[in-house]
C-alpha cells in the first residue's frame, strides 16, 4: 500500500476568495500528480492572518460547516481524494486554528483545531482545541489512520505521544514558521519515537516568517537485512513554491510496527504520573501561559 502525499507549499491568497480558488486549483493539480490526500498549510483561509482586534479575527474567520470549509470536501467527492483544509474558525468569543480531513467520498472523517496556541504571539487572541483525535482515512490506495497537529504542537513530544496511543499511523501537520534544523529534528524525532509518519506543509519563502521545507518523515528507522539505521525522510521541499509529493510505503511501516520497540511496547505508564500534573516552577514561568 504506496499513500502519495501532496504539500500544497504554496504562497497564501489575497482573501478568503482566493484562498479558495487557490485551494482548489492546487488540489486538482494534486491529483493530476496521482494524490491520494492533499495537505495544505496553516490557515490557509486568511494565509495565516490574524488581526490583533477582535471584531476583526472574527470577521476574517469563517463557519466550519460555511462555504469555505464544504467546497473542500465537494472537491474531495469530484476529485476522489482526500483533502486536509485548514482555516481559521468562527467561534464565540474566540476563532480557532483548525483543520478539516475529508475522506474520497467526501465525508469530513476528522475536525482538529489547535491545542498549543501560540499565546505569547499573534495567536493570543484566539481559542485553543481540546484534545488530540484520530480517524480512519478512506484514500484510493486503502484505509490509513490518521491525526493532526497544527505547527506549534509540533514542539510537544505529547502532542504526537497521545495521537500514537489513539492509533495513528500518520500525522498530519499544516505549518507556518521557519523550518530549520531543530524543527526538522522535532519531527524526526516523533517519528522515530512513535513509528509513525509525520507529513508537515510549510508555506513557501515570501510569505512572512517562512521559507518552505514542507517533509514527510515515514518513521522507518531500521530495516531487515540492513545493518545500520536509514533516513526516515523521504522528502525535503525546497524554499519554492509548488506541489511537492511524496509516497508513504504504508505496509512497510506496518510491518515495521510490528516488530520494533519504540511505540507502545515498552513504556512504563505507571512512572510518568508527573506528565500530568499542572504545577509549573522556575525558570518556566511566564504571566501569559494557559493551564
Amino acid at each position: 500500500m504506496k499513500l502519495r502525499i501532496a504539500l500544497l507549499q504554496l504562497l497564501p491568497g489575497a482573501d478568503e476568495d482566493q484562498a479558495l480558488e487557490k485551494g482548489k486549483s492546487a488540489c486538482a493539480e494534486a491529483k493530476r500528480l496521482g494524490a491520494d490526500i492533499a495537505l495544505f498549510p496553516e490557515m490557509w483561509s486568511s494565509g495565516y492572518v490574524i488581526p490583533q482586534e477582535p471584531s476583526e479575527r472574527l470577521c476574517r474567520s469563517v463557519p466550519a460547516d460555511g462555504r469555505f470549509v464544504t467546497e473542500f470536501g465537494e472537491l474531495a467527492a469530484r476529485l476522489d481524494m482526500a483533502v486536509a483544509i485548514t482555516y481559521l474558525e468562527h467561534r464565540e468569543p474566540a476563532p480557532r486554528n483548525a483543520l478539516a480531513l475529508f475522506d474520497r467520498r467526501g465525508r469530513r472523517v476528522l475536525d482538529y483545531a489547535k491545542v498549543h496556541t501560540c499565546v505569547f504571539a499573534s495567536e493570543a487572541g484566539l481559542a485553543p482545541g481540546e484534545d488530540f483525535y484520530a480517524a480512519e482515512l478512506d484514500t484510493a490506495v486503502g484505509r490509513v489512520q490518521v491525526g493532526a497537529m497544527i505547527c506549534f504542537d509540533r514542539e510537544f513530544p505529547e502532542s504526537a505521544r497521545i495521537l500514537m496511543l489513539k492509533g495513528a499511523e500518520l500525522i498530519l501537520v499544516p505549518n507556518a514558521c521557519p523550518m530549520e534544523i531543530n524543527r526538522l529534528s522535532q519531527l524526526r524525532g516523533r517519528a522515530y519515537e512513535n513509528m509513525l509518519a509525520i507529513a508537515t506543509c510549510n508555506y513557501p519563502a515570501g510569505t512572512p516568517d517562512c521559507n518552505g521545507h514542507s517533509t514527510v518523515f515515514d518513521g522507518v528507522a531500521y530495516l531487515p537485512g540492513q545493518p545500520d539505521s536509514r533516513d526516515t525522510k523521504i522528502i525535503e521541499a525546497d524554499e519554492k513554491e509548488g506541489i511537492f509529493m511524496a509516497e508513504l510505503d504504508l505496509d512497510q511501516l506496518r510491518a515495521y510496527r510490528r516488530r520494533e520497540v519504540q511505540g507502545n511496547a515498552y513504556r512504563r505508564p505507571d512512572r510518568y504520573g508527573l506528565l500530568t500534573e499542572r504545577r509549573c516552577e522556575e525558570p518556566f514561568l511566564r504571566p501569559d501561559s494557559r493551564r
